[in-house]
């Protein structure tokens, strides 16, 4: 209920309690300016009784209302017994009609029975209707006329009046209902708006934590795709100058040593600010991946060829980049482990797809019986795997121990820009 409803309520229980009170007290200063109209002494000592009685009545209730609020048979009796003080001096004067009118506003909240709260309005419109008349009881023929009429005017007024508060309540009990409602709804709100507040803090802690997770990975991947391939390099190569014969021969290798060290401190910074690898920064993939094979040929004397098919497209960078460290590590992995005399490397553009193909002759391996990573070896197939899978794509590998080995990574074709 709205601060103005509880506002009306409190001014209408004001009015059904006290109004008795005033009404009574305004009839009977009435009835004393129009003694005359009174003229016995009985008559007088009758008014002045039954308005003591009266005023006894309303102190009664005064003090029963407070232990049964509400429509009840107390309730009755008291509008009864007013009703009946109220008929009984309007008889002996016109003037305290109004007494008998406070019982318009009050039946509904007295008497229990829905059949009384109307009987109750039209018996005190008798009352009413009959001082407006002339006063009770009648002398002529006429005020019986009138006094007929004026019941059924009274009544028609009584019941619109009745009608229209009642709507009127109506309405206030489903505003009410709706306050409520939209009370229970902006509630449940905010409590949904708290927790989503929580959970958005919830999901920016596990964000943040899922990217510094991410970060390391990446971080991860990129030294041992660069770093540890170059350091490895510089080890062979340093191991051939160690084992030289001539001056000559160690020089040339010390040289590739140094090409290596600086190509892999050029990596190593470019992994740190994320951007892309060396080989790309200025050609694309194809060239990148032709200059890529053919250095590592050149350093590991291995036979490696490099072909494309199909129609070359400028890629977007992190596709570029994906497939270029899937290359090296398989390239290395050739060196290492394959003890292969011959790959053969395939970058394959199929409408909506890139296809990169790398087959070696070495000795193979079983895949079901591939040992996991130790903190001792490189990322591997599973790194490649996850490079290929950060971008929607796929790693396939097929080997058979003395067969060799043949690895395929498929992405989407995703154009540059």
């Amino acid at each position: 209920m709205t601060a103005v409803d509880t506002d009306i309520e409190r001014r209408w229980q004001l009015i059904r309690s006290k109004g008795p009170y005033g009404l009574l007290a305004v009839a009977t200063l009435l009835a004393v300016a129009t003694a005359e109209l009174t003229p016995g002494t009985a008559e007088r000592n009758a008014v002045a009784a039954l308005v003591v009685a009266g005023f006894g009545l309303q102190l009664w209730w005064g003090r029963t209302s407070r232990t049964r609020p509400g429509p009840s048979t107390a309730g009755t009796v008291y509008y009864g017994g007013r009703w009946a003080l109220g008929f009984a001096l309007t008889w002996l004067n016109p003037f305290f009609a109004f007494y008998v009118a406070a019982g318009y506003f009050d039946a509904e909240e007295l008497m229990p029975r829905r059949s009384l709260r109307w009987i109750g309005p039209f018996a005190c419109a008798i009352a009413v209707s009959g001082a407006q008349a002339g006063g009770l009881p009648f002398h002529a023929p006429v005020q019986w006329a009138v006094f007929a009429g004026l019941v059924v005017v009274n009544s028609v007024m009584l019941t619109v009046v009745g009608h229209l508060t009642s709507q009127q309540e109506e309405r206030s009990r489903a505003r009410a209902e709706t306050i409520a409602e939209l009370e229970s709804t902006n509630t449940a709100l905010q409590q949904a708006l708290d927790e989503n507040a929580a959970l958005h803090a919830q999901l920016l802690v596990q964000a943040r934590e899922a990217g510094v997770a991410d970060e390391r990975r990446r971080l991860a991947a990129e030294i041992h795709d660069t770093l540890a391939q170059g350091l490895t390099g510089i080890i062979a190569q340093l191991q051939v100058v160690a084992n030289a014969p001539d001056l000559p021969t160690a020089r040339i290798h010390l040289d590739r040593a140094a090409s290596l060290a600086r190509h892999s401190l050029g990596e190593a910074r470019r992994s740190v600010h994320n951007l892309a690898p060396v080989a790309l920064e200025h050609d694309g993939l194809p060239q990148a991946l032709k200059s890529t094979v053919a250095e590592w040929a050149e350093r590991t004397g291995v036979r490696a060829e490099f072909t494309v098919t199909g129609t070359a497209e400028h890629l977007h960078d992190e596709v570029s980049a994906t497939l270029l460290r899937i290359a090296q590590e398989a390239l290395s992995n050739a060196s290492r482990h394959a003890r292969a005399t011959r790959v053969g490397v395939t970058l394959s553009f199929l409408g909506d797809e890139v296809i990169l193909d790398i087959r070696d002759d070495g000795r193979g391996f079983d895949p079901l019986t591939f040992p996991e990573r130790t903190h001792s070896g490189g990322f591997g197939l599973a790194g490649m795997r996850a490079r290929a899978e950060r971008i929607a794509g796929c790693l396939t590998v097929e080997s058979e121990p003395g067969r060799g080995t043949a690895l395929s990574a498929r992405v989407p074709l995703v154009r540059h820009g």
